[in-house]
């Protein structure tokens, strides 16, 4: 991917994006993966006068992100989408009840990819949601996330994005040093797993 000088970069998201952004503050990039990703960007290519933006929003779902895409995707006018979502769609099976069947995922998900290009995005960055086995409950949440990390994989071949497969680099990770390191609940990353994601949306793009 050769970013153009003047692109515009949406970070979209649940909590991991989110990352405790000031909501208050619109130009605010929280304190997690987007932020590493932009100061990086910034500090080794200024010539190509970047612009970030970040509204992931903490306990987001594909529903979320389709009721508000016109306001916080679209009017933005970004030409460089990076989305990570999915995890909500599986924990909400587990703590209330309510699951999201792949289908449906798989539908939602392409809405707002299809609404992105026809918005004119030019470049998608798929991240792929991820789950480490702490605590121990979360090894049964596999069954749900992995057609749900499929449907991801499909949905990058189609819209030609670009695809960062955190799943496996987390899981990956976690063999050297233990699950919680990266992400103490298993979901919500570390300072480390917050630089490992930055780490490999950069491979990915640069």
């Amino acid at each position: 991917m050769n970013l153009q000088s003047g692109a515009r970069v949406l970070f979209q998201g649940d909590s991991v994006t989110d990352a405790d952004r000031d909501r208050g503050d619109a130009a605010s990039l929280g304190r997690g993966y987007p932020l590493l990703v932009a100061a990086h960007l910034a500090a080794t290519r200024p010539e190509l006068d970047l612009s970030f933006v970040n509204r992931g929003i903490s306990g987001n779902r594909t529903r979320d992100l389709l009721a508000r895409w016109d306001e916080d995707c679209l009017a933005l006018k970004p030409t460089v989408l990076s989305i990570l979502i999915g995890i909500n769609n599986v924990w909400r099976r587990y703590d209330s009840a309510d699951p999201t069947d792949p289908e449906v995922f798989r539908r939602e998900y392409h809405q707002l990819l299809s609404r992105a290009r026809d918005g004119g995005v030019e470049e998608i960055i798929m991240l792929e949601p991820f789950l480490l086995p702490v605590p121990e409950d979360r090894r049964q949440w596999r069954v749900d996330l992995d057609p749900k990390i499929a449907v991801c994989r499909d949905l990058a071949c189609e819209f030609a994005a670009l695809y960062v497969p955190l799943d496996g680099i987390f899981n990956a990770a976690a063999t050297r040093t233990g699950p919680a390191y990266w992400a103490p609940d298993g979901v919500h990353p570390s300072v480390a797993g917050h630089g490992l994601i930055a780490e490999s949306w950069l491979a990915v793009v640069e």
